[in-house]
């Protein structure tokens, strides 16, 4: 007989064993990628773009980023942590890690002759108890409890860039928090936006700073304005301070200069009207959306008002809610209620530009923070950091529960799924003591990272768990077994669940897949782009 091709040509096909093998030990090379970064005593990674730029960083999302990954399975690895950092915003590495590892120990059971059917039901069952577990363990927490949040924050600094400043920063991180959050019906909401980070370079990590306002990166229009302005009456306007060009092309037809002289006089009066307006309203600082005229410079100038122009629509959103103003529209609507107030509006020079401050503000729903740093790369990395635990924080507010770190969490759940393995019957058993042992994987990096000897560690962590001490977990500083809440090492209770819902949520789907079929190279553009070589990962 002919053979059949239902393919076009160039296709690539792995399948059965060799798919899955191929797949699995993909998602390894990613975990293992971000692995030597987790914890206190984790390392960093340089990574160089094609352009030469260099990134330094611990973050997991952000190495997974830029190391431009193509194979299909590793992607989806790479999915996770971006899920991670969407939702939670830190724990992008740990959810990597526990995907790996869960696709090791499958791999053992496939070995096996286990069904991955089996292993995936095995691990959907082992994930819904592990969710159980932690939060029958969680501790809450609320708005209340600003030295739980201070140690969540620090928790989340340690091992980044910032770690040296870490309680300076986290006391500024927490009272940021405070101030944007809103509490409604029980529930305590936050809006990440509302918190911006400014970074500059210069200056020390120290000297990053926490603004009852927002920062501008414009400068006043005009220097005959004011440099400072107190007690500030702000307005922010929506609408250009100059006069508009007409919609449709026009003519004018000028007989005479006295007829010139007349069509500038008009114009000069539009622009001055508008500037009454401004200075009838009461306000000393003017804020506009849009251009500003030369002319309307000068009065303004004139006038003792402060003004800035082109600022962006998100700076005006962040001034309305930290300010009190509303923003206007039509320069008629402005009138003294719908000015905003502050208690200085200044230009300053940071390093070698000039930035507006309005600082001092009542009750802000919007604050910024002040990055500073030796260099661009201390600075981004100190972003990241400040990132990590404003995120982690949100997180801890919005269901309320914290749990301790160390890896005392995962050692608690493995505890917990090797009991409930003992009530089951048939192979799904094995796949939850697979889940299980794989859980202990960070605690056995963080061992690894502190340059401890891990079997000995994990030895001492289950003994210690088998004692009833829930919160035993790795200080990696001393090497010791300690509790951690007493050691104030916490972390939101969502890292961990939603954490172990994404890397058993893609394990389970890897290990269902059982083919692989690889568009082929052909001319013909109906079969789309070729997809890259299924055999490993691309060189990096």
């Amino acid at each position: 007989m002919q053979p059949i091709f239902i393919l076009p040509e160039g296709t690539q096909r792995t399948s059965g064993k060799n798919a899955q093998k191929m797949n699995i030990e993909a998602a390894k090379l990613v975990a293992d990628q971000v692995r030597s970064t987790l914890g206190p005593k984790g390392m960093d990674k340089m990574i160089v773009d094609s352009l030469g730029d260099i990134t330094i960083t611990n973050d997991g999302v952000t190495i997974l980023e830029e190391m431009n990954i193509e194979h299909p399975a590793a992607k989806m690895i790479v999915e996770i942590a971006k899920t991670q950092e969407s939702e939670v915003g830190d724990g992008t590495t740990t959810a990597v890690v526990l995907a790996g590892e869960f696709l090791k120990n499958a791999e053992a059971l496939l070995e096996k002759n286990i069904h991955p059917t089996v292993i995936a039901k095995g691990y959907g069952m082992s994930a819904m108890k592990a969710i159980e577990i932690l939060n029958k363990i969680a501790e809450d927490v609320s708005l209340k409890n600003k030295d739980i949040l201070k140690n969540i924050a620090v928790t989340a600094m340690t091992g980044k860039g910032a770690e040296a400043q870490k309680e300076i920063l986290a006391d500024k991180v927490v009272q940021a928090v405070l101030d944007i959050a809103e509490e409604y019906e029980g529930r305590v909401t936050l809006d990440l936006e509302n918190i911006k980070l400014e970074k500059k370079s210069g200056g020390s990590v120290e000297e990053t700073e926490l603004i009852k306002g927002i920062v501008l990166d414009k400068d006043r229009v005009h220097s005959g304005m004011p440099k400072r302005i107190e007690n500030a009456k702000i307005a922010l306007i929506d609408t250009a301070i100059e006069i508009k060009d007409t919609e449709t092309d026009a003519k004018i037809s000028i007989t005479d200069p006295s007829q010139m002289q007349a069509f500038l006089d008009q114009e000069e009066r539009m622009i001055k009207n508008m500037v009454d307006k401004i200075i009838k309203s009461g306000a000393n600082v003017i804020l506009c959306q849009k251009g500003i005229d030369d002319l309307a410079q000068h009065f303004l100038s004139k006038n003792g008002i402060y003004a800035c122009r082109r600022v962006t629509k998100s700076d005006m959103d962040k001034l309305a809610l930290a300010t009190g103003a509303q923003v206007t529209m039509n320069l008629d609507d402005l009138t003294p209620e719908v000015l905003g107030h502050a208690q200085i509006v200044e230009e300053l020079k940071v390093g070698d530009e000039n930035m507006t401050f309005v600082r001092g503000c009542k009750n802000p729903k919007a604050v910024t923070m002040l990055i500073h740093g030796g260099t661009d790369h201390i600075v981004d990395e100190i972003k990241r950091a400040l990132t990590d635990a404003i995120g982690d924080l949100r997180a801890a507010l919005a269901n309320g529960k914290v749990v301790a770190g160390g890896g005392s969490t995962e050692m608690e759940v493995a505890k917990g799924l090797r009991k409930y393995a003992d009530t089951l019957e048939g192979k799904e058993q094995l796949a939850v003591l697979a889940f299980a042992e794989a859980m202990e994987v960070i605690p056995r990096t963080l061992a690894e990272s502190a340059g401890l000897d891990p079997i000995d560690k994990i030895a001492e962590l289950k003994a210690a768990h088998d004692k009833g001490n829930t919160w035993a977990g790795m200080d990696v500083f001393s090497g010791k077994i300690k509790d951690m809440w007493r050691e104030k090492v916490m972390e939101p209770l969502k890292i961990k669940t939603q954490a172990i819902k994404a890397a058993s949520e893609v394990a389970m789907m890897i290990l269902r897949i059982d083919d692989v079929i690889a568009g082929g190279s052909g001319s013909d553009a109906r079969r789309g782009p070729a997809m890259p070589d299924m055999g490993g990962m691309p060189p990096m």
